[in-house]
């Protein structure tokens, strides 16, 4: 499990920790805004199959730049997970001549045309979470176990 960043790596690490798997961090420089240029890979990741988890991609730049680091690096394989897919500009077309094998977001934001079109981009629903969730709450039962 990889952090693309240093604000992420209490998410990687949960999602590390719950998976019984390593955990590697992406150390990146921002130089300005929606520019990102990956420094170092903390952790090995040769012949890994590393998954990037985030909890927002918009341009996929950061993602983009980290997966080829980490193919660099030695990995196997890269794949994106991220919560919210807002994918403006030219982020599909970015994801999709990028080193990711995959990107995964949830539908929080409707696919566009591009994102149905591309074979590295699928997305999965969040609604039986959210059922499950009102239910619960109109149950008056512990939302916060779903996620034990």
């Amino acid at each position: 499990i990889v952090s693309p960043d240093v604000g992420g790596v209490v998410r990687a690490r949960a999602y590390a920790k719950r998976l019984d798997a390593d955990l590697a961090i992406v150390d990146k420089r921002r130089e300005k805004a929606g520019v990102s240029e990956v420094m170092n890979i903390i952790g090995n990741v040769k012949n890994q199959h590393c998954i990037l988890v985030d909890d927002i991609v918009d341009s996929a730049g950061t993602l983009c730049n980290a997966a080829a680091a980490l193919m660099d690096k030695g990995a196997k394989s890269v794949a994106g997970y991220v919560t919210h897919g807002v994918l403006s500009g030219g982020a599909i077309a970015r994801i999709n001549a990028s080193a990711l094998d995959e990107m995964v977001t949830t539908d929080s934001i409707m696919a566009t045309e591009a994102f149905r079109a591309s074979e590295k981009m699928r997305q999965i629903s969040v609604a039986p979470l959210i059922g499950e969730a009102m239910y619960r709450i109109s149950k008056e039962t512990s939302v916060s176990s779903l996620f034990d």
